[in-house]
């Protein structure tokens, strides 16, 4: 199809395949063809899926009947953004509550679920991933093809530093890293303890990459040094993140790089789109997050109509598998914020590129007197400032009628130990910096160095109070 290389659907992959060691491509057809021709082949994909799905899943038959669409109306990608209704996790959520485990959105038959993965379920009811055995292979190709764009080789060795759990993450930069012929040095994360050995096994295998989570790799870098060890000396040639925010964030990435020297490469969309790399940098184009749209159709919208939004404007993904058959989804709201540009990409791929990457989640957006505020944004104004520590608590708390922002943040030891006027010029400096990027008035307060629990996973540093206002303004109202 159109000298697209291997695409197929259901997929196949030749799974012995390697690029010339030369090629900066892994599919030089498919990653650097024009747009308008990509878009083509990508329309007559999504005819096969949406039959596939329709044909397979009550799920997508019931919604779809529901809004009037069919397949055989997808006649353009317009057809697609018009018809196709979006689906929620929520959707998800009450499809595996009325068909447990795995929702009626499953598609092949119990004996091919090859990997059960799912979110922790913290809140609400968890999600089940039922991961085929074809899919399997199909996401460990995609992620070989990607992190090939990152410039690693058969034979590097990498370091997979997160959560083996139900988290996708981990497993999928895992498979990633076999299909490659890769050395695959799953180490993992969480336990007491092992972060200090993380550090000193690093020291002693050096290996190529590291994948992980931005904050993971700042406390990291922390450890290191209590263990009397430079994280330079790992002699890392990339670091690669997933599961939160801040790898596309300037003075967040800025930071790693410079902690480690080595590059930065942020990638990630959500474990539902497994392959979740199907947003990722590349050697070339590190800046921000490539959309590989012959992995995953991604679009961003407008939240409120669901439509594209023009490039350079700002919305949320929605993304559609084009090579999943087991859950594939098909126009999954993501609920998180970006940016996306058309611009020319420096390693010459032809696909849009989230220059700034994902900002967060939409949800974790919150509002302090009329200012919608991202919590990335505070980091990355943060890790501009000298002097910052690596560790903050943003605090919404209420004083009188009045939300405010409440910043708890910890200096470098050096300043701290200097305490005085130095301490209070960088609370200062701090304070200005917030109000510039955020146009609000912001409260700090100077914590002591590693007084702020660190996390070895996805960073939590966001604290509301104001419900504690609200209830206790509530039981004066009913005892008054």
């Amino acid at each position: 199809m159109h000298g697209m290389e291997n695409w197929s659907f259901p997929t196949t992959y030749d799974d012995n395949y390697l690029p010339p060691s030369g090629s900066r491509y892994w599919f030089p057809v498919r990653e650097t063809m024009p747009a308008a021709q990509r878009e083509q082949a990508i329309l007559d994909r999504l005819q096969q899926v949406c039959s596939y799905a329709y044909a397979n899943a009550p799920f997508y038959r019931r919604k779809w009947d529901e809004a009037g669409f069919h397949p055989s109306q997808l006649k353009s990608l317009e057809d697609f953004e018009a018809r196709v209704p979006v689906v929620t996790k929520a959707d998800l959520r009450a499809s595996q509550s009325a068909h447990p485990p795995f929702g009626d959105y499953l598609c092949v038959p119990d004996s091919e679920i090859f990997h059960i993965h799912g979110t922790s379920g913290t809140t609400g009811r968890p999600t089940a991933f039922a991961v085929g055995r074809n899919d399997w292979r199909t996401i460990a190709n995609a992620h070989a093809r990607i992190m090939w764009g990152m410039g690693l080789r058969p034979g590097d060795m990498i370091c997979v530093a997160a959560v083996f759990s139900l988290y996708m993450g981990s497993w999928g930069a895992l498979a990633g890293a076999e299909r490659l012929r890769a050395k695959a040095f799953p180490f993992g994360a969480g336990a007491p303890g092992m972060s200090a050995r993380l550090a000193q096994w690093l020291h002693m295998m050096k290996p190529t990459a590291f994948y992980g989570t931005p904050s993971y790799a700042i406390h990291l870098a922390e450890v290191a040094r209590e263990e009397k060890l430079n994280p330079r000396d790992f002699r890392l040639k990339c670091l690669f993140f997933s599961g939160e925010p801040g790898a596309s964030v300037p003075g967040v990435k800025d930071r790693i790089e410079a902690l480690y020297g080595a590059k930065v490469y942020d990638c990630g969309s959500m474990a539902e789109m497994t392959p979740w790399m199907n947003v990722a940098g590349s050697e070339q184009s590190h800046q921000g997050m490539l959309c590989w749209q012959d992995v995953v159709y991604t679009e961003v919208c407008d939240p409120g109509t669901m439509q594209r939004v023009p490039y350079g404007r700002r919305g949320t993904p929605v993304y559609t598998h084009l090579e999943r058959s087991s859950q594939p989804m098909i126009r999954l709201l993501s609920g998180d914020l970006t940016l996306w540009v058309d611009d020319e990409n420096p390693c010459g791929r032809t696909y849009p590129r989230l220059p700034q990457g994902i900002f967060g989640r939409i949800d974790d957006m919150f509002t302090i007197r009329g200012e919608n505020i991202y919590p990335s944004e505070i980091d990355a104004a943060l890790n501009q400032v000298v002097g910052y520590g690596g560790e903050h608590r943003i605090v919404i708390t209420r004083e009188a009628a009045m939300d405010e922002l409440l910043l708890r943040v910890e200096p470098a030891d050096g300043l701290h130990r200097g305490g005085g006027s130095a301490l209070e010029a960088f609370r200062k400096e701090v304070a200005h910096k917030l109000q510039t990027v955020l146009g609000i008035r912001t409260k700090v307060e100077i914590a002591a160095p590693g007084t702020i629990p660190r996390t070895d996973f996805k960073a939590r540093r966001v604290i509301d109070d104001r419900e504690v206002f609200r209830s206790m303004h509530a039981e004066l109202q009913r005892n008054g």
